[in-house]
């Protein structure tokens, strides 16, 4: 199937211009094909996995994004010094940056992606729809909303007919999109639009496009080489999502037949074709839930998708692989009628972040780290690893392939449950109860499937977890030690209580459950605040073992949990950014109200008056919070009290 019979690497050097998992995939692919690997890394990441991974690293700049993975000159500085013929730039980050291409082409650095008329072409939402009409590609009804203004663009929308989807131009990911479902809500969205737009990529031009209800979200992925030749690898099914973000994705799709797949692969070819497509990209489609024949273009996707490892275990072919040799200028090795898709895969995200909480992102240092066997993870993180809250919360994809979708649901279900995370927040949980969906099941999905499911609710501790958490009893605070065996994690010692004794387990929600401990082989450890993190029976949990006094004291303060609801503090439900301040310090604000908004892990957060009073603003814009952190007082007004 592939003529490219040479055993001669097709670079002797190429530098990864990301991080995390997809830096740690591209070294990979690179270390098999005979090529040395070159990674960066910011102050953030000077201890990552990806660092010691590859052949040789270089330091590019701050924790912050924008100062060093976003820094071309710094990039293109760290190839220059390494050596490296090309740069393979992942995901995100530089990968869709047309200045990106270009600095590399003038440094005579091989640029692993598509050219610069295809980034520029694909890389405005504005431009490539129009674009793919003029090539017979299917688009959704809408309007740009470049040189308008609010009014103008008032008339637009109201012309186009609601409900709309309001989508930054210049970016994807979901960034940026805010649904309108009337003209009452269309000032608040523009402003949030443009400024998420702004931030993130710097250019709040807008486009207006009609909400289809209930879509599915379909995507082919293609291979172009500079010989012209453009196939197809089938498609995948990432209906999957939340707040516009993908969480599963598979292939193939459970709805689309071999006719529609063929139609979408044409269309898809058809787009890349007609910017003169090279290496590997994606070609996204709406499709309509109750005709899945009829689909819409959403936008190109011109590098290598978060979710490719579904199409590389249906088709047995690896796309970092083929980016590379087809920018060292070979042919493809394969024909269309060469792919064939086998079996099914499903991918599952892995994010840092807590969904009890509504989904909050979580930062932290991870305690331990396990993946499961007998499927493929890809993972930014090991043990000792640290999640910062500069970066996307992401930390692992878990992919699973099955002889078809029911098998391959059923592994996937399993390898979550068996994937360890101690010490900071997963989905993990949140993944599985998704999974176990009838709906999903079924493969009966939509976009806003996620958006109507109850709020998730983290799973009781059973027995094994409460006698590890009983068996990882922290120490008193500032108790000296003679030897290191006084801190050893089970046997009796004076300091705790005998085998037989009960001992009070305080869970995260304020529960306290008593347990008397037993052997139990769950994994645990314990977190700097006295915290044991446990992963039992597929599930985990964040315990805390009590003596007597400290059992009695929380259940008194519990008595006044009521009156504590009102207190005037207001606390930072995460850590992140001050991005925008929505009250004047001094001024009244109601229950409900947005005060603020905090931003982490590409995601904004607005934070309420918890009640009605005077607000005093501890913070401003641009200020780092921690979790927990005051940022604001709400009192209440002389004479009234708060509710």
């Amino acid at each position: 199937m592939d003529d490219r019979i040479s055993d001669t690497p097709p670079f002797d050097t190429v530098l990864v211009a990301n991080r995390g998992e997809i830096a740690r995939r591209v070294i990979r692919t690179l270390r098999r094909l005979g090529i040395r690997s070159v990674a960066v890394y910011s102050d953030a990441d000077a201890d990552a996995p990806h660092v010691r991974e590859a052949d040789a690293a270089y330091r590019i700049g701050p924790a912050a994004a924008s100062a060093s993975y976003l820094d071309i000159d710094a990039v293109i500085e760290a190839a220059r010094r390494s050596g490296a013929q090309a740069v393979h730039p992942g995901y995100g980050f530089l990968s869709e940056n047309v200045a990106f291409a270009r600095a590399c082409g003038a440094a005579g650095i091989v640029f692993i992606g598509p050219g610069e008329r295809a980034l520029e072409v694909m890389g405005d939402k504005i431009r490539s729809k129009a674009h793919v009409q003029e090539h017979g590609v299917p688009t959704v009804p809408g309007f740009s909303a470049a040189g308008m203004t609010d009014a103008e663009i008032e008339r637009a929308a109201a012309a186009a007919g609601y409900p709309l989807l309001i989508k930054p131009s210049a970016g994807g990911g979901g960034k940026g999109m805010q649904v309108v479902r009337s003209a009452t809500d269309l000032p608040d969205a523009l402003i949030t639009a443009r400024r998420i737009a702004a931030a993130s990529f710097g250019d709040d031009t807008l486009l207006l496009e009609r909400l289809i209800e209930r879509p599915r979200h379909i995507e082919v992925q293609v291979l172009a080489d500079a010989r012209g030749t453009v196939i197809h690898l089938g498609e995948r099914e990432c209906t999957l999502q939340r707040r516009h973000q993908k969480v599963i994705e598979e292939a193939p799709s459970p709805v689309v037949d071999a006719g529609t797949r063929a139609r979408l692969g044409e269309a898809a070819c058809a787009a890349a074709a007609s910017v003169d497509y090279r290496g590997a990209g994606t070609v996204e489609f709406l499709v309509a839930g109750d005709r899945p024949e009829d689909f819409f273009f959403i936008e190109m996707n011109t590098r290598l998708q978060v979710e490719h490892p579904v199409t590389e275990l249906v088709t047995g072919i690896d796309l970092v692989e083929e980016q590379v040799r087809i920018a060292a200028g070979q042919p493809l090795g394969l024909t269309q009628n060469d792919v064939r898709l086998d079996g099914h895969a499903i991918e599952a995200r892995v994010y840092a972040e807590s969904p009890a909480r509504g989904f909050l992102p979580a930062a932290g240092p991870v305690r331990l780290w396990r993946a499961a066997d007998a499927v493929r993870t890809d993972a930014a993180v090991e043990t000792g690893s640290v999640v910062s809250a500069d970066y996307d919360p992401m930390i692992a994809k878990v992919i699973a392939h099955g002889a078809d979708r029911h098998e391959a649901l059923a592994r996937l279900d399993s390898a979550l449950g068996d994937t360890v995370v101690l010490g900071v927040d997963t989905n993990l949980g949140f993944l599985r109860t998704l999974l176990a969906d009838p709906a999903v099941q079924a493969g009966e999905l939509d976009t806003g499937l996620i958006d109507r499911l109850p709020a998730y609710t983290d799973p009781p501790p059973g027995e094994a977890a409460l006698n590890a958490a009983a068996a990882l009893r922290p120490e008193s605070p500032g108790r000296a030690h003679a030897s290191a065996l006084w801190r050893a994690a089970s046997g009796w010692r004076a300091s705790l209580p005998a085998p037989d004794t009960l001992v009070a387990v305080l869970i995260e929600d304020g529960e306290i459950r008593t347990v008397t401990p037993a052997p139990s082989d769950a994994a645990a450890v314990l977190d700097d605040e006295g915290w044991a993190w446990v992963h039992a029976d597929g599930s985990t949990h964040r315990l805390r073992a009590l003596g007597r006094r400290e059992a009695m004291e929380h259940r008194l303060r519990g008595r006044d949990g009521e009156a504590s609801a009102t207190a005037p503090e207001l606390r930072a439900p995460m850590p992140g950014a001050v991005v925008a301040v929505h009250q004047a310090d001094g001024a009244h604000v109601r229950a409900g109200e947005r005060v603020l908004t905090i931003e982490a892990m590409k995601m904004e957060h607005p934070v309420l008056a918890p009640h009605d009073g005077i607000l005093s603003l501890a913070i401003g814009v641009g200020d780092q919070v921690r979790r927990d952190q005051i940022i604001a007082h709400v009192s209440a007004e002389p004479g009234r009290e708060t509710s």
